[in-house]
């Protein structure tokens, strides 16, 4: 990185305040931007660290329904929880604002103003999904059917969570309202659109082929797999009552569609942030040489890499991401993370029970992040990196420096005496240490570069364990002054280089060495934090006082982490009671619809799993009537092998539909048991043949 000063404007995802934070979000997003700016700060950069509550997204209303309470009241209760537990965890936000909040709805309304009166929209009335019952429209997440790319039978109106593919409600097979489940019908209205596929060509330019090496494969790929696809034109507004209303003529009832809002929450955040610090905000947004990064989750990618950048671009007065370096997945305990089944660690909870351990899941969570695949969190795997890592290696290494120096001479940094070979090797290799994290988290790989903040510790507690000053204090008093000393500056790079990973224990350090007094005896040219580690020949001088030792970290007992997996355990069985519960009897169908229906018995003959599909097995049954090729949901469940010979039973005269390229003729009636796996409606009786009817 240049030593020049250069400004930055660093975004995180806006939470939904539908519900708390937990460690799926911090690892995905708010931990890697944390360090990053963090890091950003240490090297003297102008940085605007900015976030917000989401709080006009679909989900919200849902939950104010099922609650019995308005929309306003969900995200007041879950902003407050969101903002106390980020602060209390140590993320820097430079400011946390809300999209409820006047400046936002002013921002996103002026921009949708200048991108109208620009032409940038086209106004289209088309058919949309309607609740007849609850007597509106349905948008986005009040819909839930089976996508049509990979047959996730929970897809979203607007997003396949499993597959990842943005879809449009009204792509759903068999969708159901959210609101009542009931079958909604189509009906017309009048909505305006953001012509995506005008801005393909140079999304390609700009993406695929300008940041082809640059940007993270994850990014470039789903990026790429869109554009293949073709994109369409996107709905900007939405039929609700709640959010930003369309600040048009013709817009009356009708709302900002909510990721054309949220994004330009980064905006007002920043405006926010500006005005309060008497800052001028727009050369953090407008000025070509600020460098903008969002951090995101995987989910994220289509609307900051697509959606956004289209906006941004079309408006013509903002810049555009310097880069996208999302993260996939987290899972618990083998188990994909589910707010609704509340199979999480929430960090509220978290906090409260291990007060003054935010490091600790700060680290594990570095440790082990999804930075290029889904990776899982246990808590074993928690106790094993505190206990064998921050306490045996950090821990260790800063007790003993701190320990023996208060021992040997009252706390006071003795004045070296020459160097040896060893002693001249262990002080090179700390000063090259801040420039191999630093090219690291610059490649926004903190993963890799906390493991060389901890390689660090590891050449304290290897030198200190080769020189054995407590044993040399017995015969070479002078000789334990020099290794004393060198230990010192180890323990102080440490104390400079933990900031962005650890700044809780970072800080805690600083004080035990007293960095506060060291700095105003140091006089001389100027460097930012992390260089003076690199370019300073002392940075403990000879005659220094240190504090006492305190214990950066502290043993993680059994007992804690049987009280976490207990915990899951009763979350496991509470959903396995839930499920279990037998499903309401669905609305009166007549005979005649039911003789409509022409359910077969079939045997499978051949089964293979779709290539780049998690789900989708695509299998051919013998129905009596014919050979014919069904795409089914199962391939999470069964392997191909094992379901060959069985027989099922299939609805045969479902109208025929193409599923990622293969035309399903028909489906295989399933159940789900109380452990959440897919079986067959099966027939096993001898004598039932291929063709048998079901009357």
């Amino acid at each position: 990185m240049s030593n020049t000063p250069q400004r930055y404007t660093i975004t995180a995802a806006l939470p939904y305040t539908n519900g708390p934070i937990h460690i799926g979000h911090l690892a995905g997003v708010y931990v890697p931007a944390d360090i990053y700016a963090r890091y950003l700060r240490m090297q003297g950069n102008d940085v605007a660290f900015v976030c917000g509550s989401d709080e006009h997204g679909v989900p919200i209303t849902i939950k104010a329904k099922k609650e019995g309470v308005t929309p306003q009241d969900i995200v007041d209760k879950y902003d407050g929880i969101i903002r106390q537990s980020f602060e209390n965890f140590g993320i820097s936000f430079d400011n946390y604002s809300r999209t409820t909040a006047k400046v936002h709805h002013d921002t996103a309304s002026a921009f949708f103003k200048k991108m109208f009166k620009d032409g940038k929209f086209i106004e289209e009335t088309t058919k949309q999904l309607y609740d007849e019952n609850a007597g509106q429209f349905l948008a986005d997440r009040f819909v839930i059917g089976t996508c049509p790319k990979c047959g996730n039978q929970e897809a979203y109106g607007d997003q396949c969570e499993s597959c990842g593919t943005s879809l449009n409600a009204t792509d759903l097979i068999n969708p159901k309202s959210a609101i009542t489940g009931e079958t909604p019908t189509l009906k017309e209205t009048r909505h305006w659109f953001l012509p995506l596929d005008q801005y393909q060509e140079w999304l390609d330019n700009w993406i695929v082929k300008g940041h082809a090496h640059d940007w993270k494969s994850n990014v470039h790929g789903q990026v790429k797999s869109w554009l293949n696809d073709g994109l369409r034109a996107r709905a900007v507004t939405r039929d609700l009552d709640w959010g930003i209303p369309v600040p048009v003529e013709g817009g009356e009832g009708k709302v900002l569609y909510v990721w054309f809002d949220a994004p330009i929450g980064y905006i007002s955040s920043t405006k926010e942030w500006a005005e309060r610090e008497n800052k001028d905000w727009e050369p953090y947004w407008k000025d070509k040489d600020t460098k903008l990064i969002h951090f995101i989750g995987k989910d994220n990618i289509v609307f900051h890499c697509i959606i956004f950048p289209v906006m941004l671009k079309a408006h013509g007065d903002f810049i555009l991401p310097e880069n996208v370096p999302a993260n996939e997945f987290l899972n618990l305990e083998g188990k994909k993370l589910s707010t609704s089944k509340n199979w999480a660690v929430w960090l509220h909870e978290y906090l409260e029970e291990f007060p003054n351990q935010q490091d600790v899941l700060r680290y594990v969570l570095t440790a082990n992040a999804p930075e290029a695949k889904d990776n899982d969190f246990t808590w074993k795997d928690f106790q094993a990196r505190n206990n064998n890592e921050l306490v045996a290696i950090f821990g260790n290494f800063i007790n003993r420096v701190m320990v023996l120096t208060n021992k040997y001479y009252s706390g006071i940094v003795p004045k070296p005496n020459n160097y040896s070979k060893i002693d001249e090797q262990t002080i090179a290799e700390l000063k090259a240490y801040p420039a191999v994290i630093a090219s690291s988290i610059e490649k926004y790989r903190f993963r890799e570069a906390q493991g060389e903040l901890m390689n660090l510790a590891r050449l304290g507690n290897k030198y200190l364990a080769d020189e054995e000053p407590w044993k040399l204090i017995k015969t070479d008093k002078e000789r334990v002054k020099t290794v004393m000393y060198v230990a010192l500056q180890i323990a102080s790079g440490l104390a400079t280089l933990s900031e962005p990973f650890l700044p809780f224990s970072s800080r805690k350090l600083q004080q035990m060495l007293n960095f506060t007094d060291v700095e105003s005896k140091l006089s001389g040219q100027e460097f930012s934090q992390w260089d003076k580690i690199a370019t300073r020949d002392s940075l403990l001088p000879a005659g220094h006082q240190i504090k006492k030792a305190e214990l950066l970290f502290s043993k993680i007992e059994d007992s804690q982490m049987q009280e976490q997996l207990d915990k899951l355990e009763a979350t496991k069985s509470a959903n396995a009671a839930s499920s279990n519960k037998l499903e309401p009897q669905k609305d009166i169908a007549t005979f005649e619809d039911f003789t409509k229906m022409d359910i077969r018995i079939g045997t499978i003959i051949e089964a293979y799993k779709m290539p780049k599909t998690k789900k989708l097995m695509v299998i051919k049954v013998d129905t009596g009537l014919n050979k014919r090729t069904i795409v089914s949901g199962i391939a999470e469940h069964y392997k191909a092998e094992e379901i060959i010979g069985k027989k099922v039973t299939v609805l045969a005269n479902l109208a025929p539909r193409k599923l990622r390229g293969v035309e399903s003729e028909g489906m295989i009636l399933m159940t789900e048991n109380s452990a959440g796996k897919l079986i067959f409606v099966n027939p096993d009786e001898d004598g039932v043949e291929p063709g048998t009817t079901i009357n």
